[in-house]
């Protein structure tokens, strides 16, 4: 099943429980991200902005396909990752 149909059967508020499931990554090399961001427009801008004075960020394109908003502006939605080593993580709490 491709994703564009995968989302076509399932419901916005699936589609934003699935979402608020997904927290962390390990990248092929072994690092820990952490999500700390999911959205899109100037709040995203703003986000992005400060989550690079914190620290290495990485960035990812999300399928907007059922957020009608997004898809109706013609905007992108994106995850911000933040990567965490044990002694920052421990800095944050």
């Amino acid at each position: 099943m491709d994703i564009e149909k995968e989302h076509e059967d399932k419901t916005i508020q699936e589609r934003i429980a699935e979402e608020d499931l997904i927290k962390e990554r390990i990248d092929e090399t072994g690092n820990k991200w952490e999500k700390v961001y999911f959205g899109g427009g100037q709040h995203f801008e703003n986000w992005l902005e400060q989550c690079k004075e914190l620290g290495e960020v990485m960035v990812e394109e999300v399928d907007s396909t059922g957020y009608k908003c997004y898809e109706k502006g013609g905007e992108k939605l994106y995850r911000i990752w933040m990567k965490m080593n044990e002694s920052k993580e421990d800095d944050l709490y």
